[in-house]
């Protein structure tokens, strides 16, 4: 069995994605290729951006899974990325609620692509 997991997102314009996960993440990409970029998360977890398999995404299309962002502060982590990325303009598709598992909410990339930030279970 592999001792990797890399989450592929697709998107329509593999640099600006970058450029967009770059910024929030606060990291630069492990792998650049024109359409194919990387982000290496932690040991054994990556994030791939893929463009030209779906050309032309619509963010009207419903997503069917997310990118999930674990934080270990807590509620007050949350609260003060939520802050952070409203302040940079990022598309929020539900402000910070109580789910259950703890206080999280849920954003969106340029392509429609779901990313939820959340406590680390």
């Amino acid at each position: 069995m592999t001792t990797s997991v890399v989450s592929i997102v697709y998107v329509n314009d593999a640099p600006a994605a970058a450029r967009f996960y770059g910024d929030l993440l606060g990291m630069l990409p492990s792998l650049e290729t024109p359409g194919y970029i990387t982000f290496e998360l932690g040991p054994g977890a990556d994030l791939a951006l893929w463009s030209g398999q779906f050309d032309d995404l619509s963010a009207d299309v419903p997503r069917t899974s997310e990118v999930c962002l674990a934080t270990n502060g807590g509620p007050d982590e949350v609260s003060a990325i939520f802050a952070l990325w409203k302040s940079k303009g990022v598309n929020i598709l539900r402000e910070p609620h109580d789910a259950g598992f703890g206080l999280t909410f849920l954003a969106a990339d340029h392509d429609g692509n779901r990313i939820r930030v959340a406590p680390r279970d």
